[in-house]
């Protein structure tokens, strides 16, 4: 299921389906009929998952982006530079670059900075600050 996730561009509806996936993998596996009506947060209680499938994929996400700043290649050169030429109409298409701004609370050149020291970026995508953000 969350095969490239890395590369995905993550937008409210996939979050939402993301998290609908989720939850009827748990009441499957918990064999709950829908005709039972319990919350989610029951389900959630009872099973008290240690990571839930967002949670997973933001960590995956940020990883990849340390990865691809160390790297100094042609990716690299993509997630810094701009394509030249006019920019269509109407409102900016949601980039990649936007979920790790959001997710860290930082701008892409302080995460940048922070993902060429390995170690500190490491630290930093574990720590439950980025993680739990619920956004």
């Amino acid at each position: 299921m969350s095969y490239g996730s890395e590369s995905w561009t993550l937008k409210a509806a996939d979050k939402k389906r993301l998290v609908a996936f989720e939850m009827t993998a748990y009441r499957r596996m918990m064999r709950i009929s829908c005709t039972e009506h319990r919350t989610n947060q029951s389900i959630l209680d009872e099973l008290s998952p240690s990571h839930r499938f967002l949670t997973t994929i933001r960590r995956r996400k940020l990883k990849y982006f340390g990865h691809v700043v160390r790297a100094e290649n042609l990716s690299t050169d993509i997630l810094h530079g701009r394509i030249n030429g006019n920019s269509s109409r109407g409102r900016p298409k949601r980039r990649w670059s936007n979920d790790v701004k959001d997710w860290t609370g930082l701008s892409i050149p302080e995460c940048i900075t922070l993902a060429k020291d390995q170690a500190a970026w490491r630290s930093f995508v574990s720590s439950s600050l980025v993680i739990n953000l619920q956004k």
